[in-house]
């Protein structure tokens, strides 16, 4: 369960998705047409001639478990920065010293959030699906490699990610670079890839990356279910199974019909 730690920064165009230069500001990117891959279920049709889908990149906290946004209301206060500044933008900036000093700061915030983490609803049918229908996995996140190590081997064992970008790969999120970053470990582009989040800088990197978007919504995160970097909205992890089964072209169905196509599939890999 290795974790990617660069020796240097990623360039800042990627060679496997040179359409879309992380420098150029998100108010300046061209519309996109809704995106569409073909249905992972062999079964169905690709009646539109969808491009197949390859891998799926995973934010971590809100995603693949649930939120702790009292986290960041703790790290602002222990930094004395208002919530307009990036956390780790601000700790980036500061001289050495100071920097170490602040990093080990939120890290012992996220070390007792640690051990509060409670996984999301459909966490592990939806990787054993993907396995299934053999798309890789791979993660994006601000964390550092503590609390994702421990969700991985506490509520994953056994289900592979690779790469795995944490907090030492930079620069982070919104920047598209660690999400070009595991396409190129994959030998795929931003365009057959698809990013799970629950934030704007996860709609916002896999905008930049080229990739689809999938938020997941939750209690906070309102404002993105209409924002045009998002391209599909879920409730819960195990909605996408049923979205992926059928094609992703399927985003307008009802919560009720996703879970059913989801409870299907996933039947369908147990039976």
């Amino acid at each position: 369960m290795s974790t990617i730690h660069p020796t240097s920064d990623p360039p800042a165009q990627s060679p496997i998705n040179p359409t879309v230069p992380d420098n150029i500001p998100l108010s300046e990117l061209p519309p996109r047409t809704r995106r569409r891959f073909a249905p992972l279920n062999p079964d169905i049709p690709n009646d539109i001639n969808a491009p197949r889908l390859k891998g799926v990149v995973f934010d971590v906290d809100g995603t693949l478990c649930q939120p702790q946004t009292w986290m960041f209301s703790q790290m602002r206060s222990a930094l004395d920065i208002p919530k307009s500044v990036d956390i780790l933008n601000h700790i980036y900036s500061l001289p050495l010293t100071e920097s170490l000093l602040a990093m080990e700061a939120i890290k012992s915030i996220e070390r007792t959030a640690m051990h509060q983490m409670v996984p999301q609803a459909g966490l592990v049918p939806l990787m054993t699906y993907l396995d299934s229908r053999s798309i890789l996995k791979g993660i994006c996140t601000r964390n550092f490699d503590g609390p994702v190590t421990h969700l991985r081997e506490n509520y994953m064992p056994g289900i592979l990610f690779h790469p795995v970008i944490t907090r030492t790969f930079r620069p982070p999120k919104p920047d598209p670079a660690g999400i070009l970053f595991i396409c190129g470990e994959w030998d795929v582009k931003g365009s057959e890839v698809i990013m799970v989040g629950d934030s704007m800088d996860d709609m916002a990197a896999g905008r930049r990356a080229g990739a689809a978007t999938v938020l997941l919504r939750n209690e906070v995160n309102g404002e993105l279910v209409g924002h045009e970097f998002t391209d599909c909205v879920v409730g819960g992890l195990e909605e996408l199974v049923g979205i992926l089964e059928r094609g992703f072209e399927e985003v307008d169905r009802s919560g009720g019909e996703r879970q059913e196509l989801a409870e299907e599939a996933i039947d369908g890999i147990e039976g």
